[in-house]
Order: structure tokens, then sequence, then C-alpha cells
């Protein structure tokens, strides 16, 4: 029998296992061009592990996903981290796991908010992109180069994730 998931809200210390929350932090906070800017800087590490391997910078356009919905795979990437940034400014939901002997833990769920964004570390289990409510764009950064950077595990029971409260 499935297992449902509770979805909680994304901060950086319930993140802190599987990378970092890319959002204006206050305290990274710079004054830039002539103190026209604010620059936040530092906010996560990109990783591209791999002799030839590099860093790119993506746009990824999101499909709303229905509700309740069914988690029954996750995926890693062994060479490199992965992030997501909403652009649309959209709420998206952010599903992870700890690593449980070369396989996902039990799933956790995050709602981030439509002003932040998600570093996954490499080898971290994490669900593909989870858009809420309509189509939604992301800046992504993630590694591109030699190997295979995509690990995936599918579960025997999955795990359900009710609809989310906007």
């Amino acid at each position: 029998m499935s297992e449902f998931l509770d979805i909680r809200p994304l901060t950086q210390s319930a993140f802190a296992r599987f990378g970092e929350v890319i959002e204006a932090d206050p305290a990274s906070m710079r004054l830039i061009n002539g103190g026209t800017t604010e620059r936040f800087h530092a906010l996560a590490v990109a990783e591209a592990a791999g002799e030839g391997a590099r860093v790119i910078i993506n746009l990824f356009r999101g499909q709303p996903r229905s509700f309740p919905y069914a988690v029954d795979m996750m995926e890693r990437h062994p060479f490199g981290s992965q992030s997501f940034s909403p652009v649309s400014g959209r709420p998206f939901l952010v599903v992870v796991s700890e690593d449980e002997n070369g396989r996902p833990a039990r799933p956790e769920v995050f709602l981030a908010r439509g002003d932040q964004g998600v570093n996954y570390r490499r080898n971290v289990w994490h669900h593909p992109l989870m858009a809420l409510g309509e189509p939604s764009e992301f800046l992504v950064v993630d590694r591109n180069g030699p190997g295979n950077n995509l690990e995936e595990f599918f579960f025997e029971t999955p795990f359900i994730i009710k609809e989310p409260a906007l």
C-alpha cells in the first residue's frame, strides 16, 4: 500500500542535507555597480566532476503535475550538481531523498516559493522537476560532459503526494 508524503516549507536548514536553497540571503548581500545593484553572493556551488566536464546553463519549461501524484521514481547525478531556479515566479515541489545503501530512502517533499530555487548536490536522489498549476520556466545549471551522469531508481510501491495548498 502506498504511503502519503507530507509537504513542508522549503528552508535552508531543512534542505541542507541535500544541497542549498537559492534565495536572496541578506547575509550574502553586497552592493556592486556603484551601489545600484544588490548581489547575493555565492548562494550555491555548481559541481562538474570528470575530465572534459563543464557547467552549463539551461532553460527548462515544466508542465504542471496532477494530484494526487504518485512518486514512483527518483534520479541522481553522480558527476555533477543540478540547480533549479524558477523564472516564472511560480511555486514548485522539491522531492528529495537520502541515500540508503545505493537506493533512495523515503522521499521528503518541500514546497518552494516562486522566489526560491534549489541546488541538488551531486549524487543526491531527487524527483524530476515538479511544476505546479501551469507551465513554468526554470533556469537550470548542471553538468555537461562525458560519462553517464544519470542514475534512476523505480520504487516497487509509489509514494503519494496530495494536492499542495498554495
